[in-house]
C-alpha cells in the first residue's frame, strides 16, 4: 500500500469505488491511527488519576466509592488495551493487503461494517454464524 496517498478532507469510502483501493485503505488507516491515539490519551489520563491516589479518605463510604470507581476505570482501560491490540492487528492487515476481507471466507467485510467497526475481521454473515454457534454451545453447557 502506498502511504503517500493524500485524502481530501471530506473523503468517505463509497460503494462506487473499487473495494479496498488505496484511498479506502488510507482512510481506514487514518481512522484506526486516530482511534488508537485517542485510546492512548485516555489511558494516560487514567494513569495520572491513579497516581493522584486519594484512597486515604477518612470516610469508609467515600473510600469504598473511590475504590469502586478506580476498579471500573481499570477495567475500562483493560478493554482499551485489548482494543489497541486489535487496532494494531488491523493496521498490519492494511499493510499486508488482507484488510477489509473476512478471515473466514475471504469475502469483503463491507464498507458500512468497517465504518462502524474498523477492527472487524469477519463479514456480518460469518459473525452471525459464530454468534449462533456460541449460543448453541452456551445452551448445551
Amino acid at each position: 500500500m502506498d502511504s503517500a496517498v493524500m485524502l481530501p478532507p471530506d473523503y468517505r469510502p463509497s460503494e462506487k469505488e473499487e473495494y479496498m483501493n488505496d484511498m479506502q485503505l488510507e482512510y481506514f488507516r487514518q481512522k484506526l491511527l486516530s482511534w488508537k491515539k485517542s485510546l492512548i490519551g485516555q489511558s494516560m489520563d487514567t494513569l495520572d488519576d491513579l497516581k493522584q491516589g486519594g484512597l486515604n479518605q477518612p470516610d469508609q463510604i467515600d473510600r469504598a466509592s473511590l475504590e469502586s470507581d478506580k476498579a471500573l476505570e481499570l477495567r475500562t482501560r483493560d478493554r482499551a488495551r485489548k482494543l489497541i491490540s486489535k487496532i494494531d492487528e488491523a493496521l498490519k492487515r492494511i499493510e499486508d493487503g488482507t484488510y477489509g476481507y473476512c478471515e473466514e471466507t475471504g469475502d469483503p467485510i463491507g464498507l458500512e461494517r468497517l465504518e462502524v467497526r474498523p477492527v472487524a475481521t469477519l463479514s456480518i454473515e460469518a459473525q452471525e454464524r459464530h454468534e449462533r454457534m456460541e449460543k448453541t454451545y452456551d445452551d448445551e453447557v
